[in-house]
This record gives C-alpha cells, sequence and structure tokens, in this order.
C-alpha cells in the first residue's frame, strides 16, 4: 500500500514534532518549578528570620512541579512508542508510569497532611485574633 507511506511519515514527522514539544515543556516545568521554589524559599527566610525553613513546604512546592514534567514526559514517551516500539522503550515507559503513580500517590497525601496540618495550627493558634 504505497499510497500510506506518505501519511505514515506525515504521521511519524508529526509525533516527533509533538514529543519534542512535550520534552521542552516538561524540562520548563523543571526550570519554572526551580524557580518558584527559589523564591519561595528566599520570602520565607525573610518572613522567617532566625526561624527554621519549613522543609516539607519548599520540598513539595518543588515537588509538585516535578510530577507535572512527569506528566509531559509520560506523554512524550507514550508517543515515542507509538512509531517505533522497542522492549527498552516499553520497560522505559512502564518505569516512567509506576514512578509518577507513585510520586503523584504520595505527594498527594502529603499535602493534604500538610494543609490538614495548616488548618488545624490555624484554628488553634492562641496569637490569632478574629
Amino acid at each position: 500500500m504505497a499510497w500510506l507511506e506518505p501519511l505514515e511519515a506525515l504521521v511519524e514527522n508529526l509525533a516527533l514534532g509533538v514529543m519534542f514539544c512535550l520534552e521542552a515543556i516538561s524540562v520548563l516545568c523543571v526550570l519554572v518549578g526551580l524557580l518558584k521554589t527559589a523564591r519561595l524559599t528566599l520570602r520565607l527566610w525573610q518572613q522567617r528570620p532566625g526561624q527554621p525553613l519549613p522543609f516539607n513546604q519548599v520540598r513539595l512546592k518543588f515537588g509538585t512541579w516535578l510530577t507535572l514534567a512527569l506528566e509531559f514526559q509520560l506523554g512524550a514517551d507514550i508517543l515515542s512508542t507509538t512509531i517505533a516500539p522497542t522492549t527498552q522503550d516499553l520497560i522505559r515507559l512502564a518505569l516512567i508510569a509506576v514512578i509518577r503513580t507513585f510520586l503523584n500517590y504520595f505527594l498527594d497525601k502529603e499535602i493534604e497532611a500538610e494543609q490538614r496540618l495548616g488548618r488545624e495550627q490555624h484554628q488553634y493558634d492562641p496569637d490569632d485574633r478574629r
């Protein structure tokens, strides 16, 4: 079926272009996450001089961005396996999916716990005058 070859080439080139975009967005997510986390860290240091830095808050901020980057990376890997799937590509895709799933699960649990703790502290804060 010679008439399918140009269509196949078009789909492959389109997939390669989308893969590049997804990988670039993934890198941008890591970069933006790093910058926003650094800004948060500096702001917390300025607001709380002499107090320990709330490590969990900083870590969760960056972890959220890393999770987003992994989502885009997973999309790029899915596209790469549709073009010319090798065993190595499929293993890589499965590993990224497992890592992303575990990371999302535990990150969500930590964010929920952090938010619950923040609400409880705000509710029982004796210095909070309403």
